[in-house]
């Protein structure tokens, strides 16, 4: 639940996908899912002389299961936020009072 929390902070903000299958897709972050279900407006592909068919794309809906990384924007993940929240759900996960 913790990734999903932080993808949807990363909503409107450019993101890179890479699928399985070596393609890297660049868009804007419309919504995401539990699932790492992803909708992309404003597409474009990182190497387009590779996927030329892609190049009149401008909106997309990424199934999570074929996602092996997402690269997110430098400045757009609050790791202060990120580390306390992953600290609170290790502690809840081990019996630990939550302070």
């Amino acid at each position: 639940m913790l990734f999903f929390s932080l993808f949807k902070t990363l909503v409107n903000h450019e993101i890179t996908v890479e699928l399985k299958n070596d393609l890297q897709i660049r868009g804007i972050l419309k919504s995401v899912d539990q699932f790492m279900n992803i909708k992309l407006e404003n597409v474009t592909t990182v190497e387009e002389d590779k996927f030329p068919h892609l190049t009149a794309v401008r909106d997309l809906f990424i199934r999570g299961s074929v996602v092996r990384y997402v690269h997110l924007p430098p400045g757009a993940v609050d790791t202060t936020l990120l580390e306390d929240a992953t600290r609170r759900e290790a502690l809840s996960h081990s019996g630990k009072a939550i302070k």
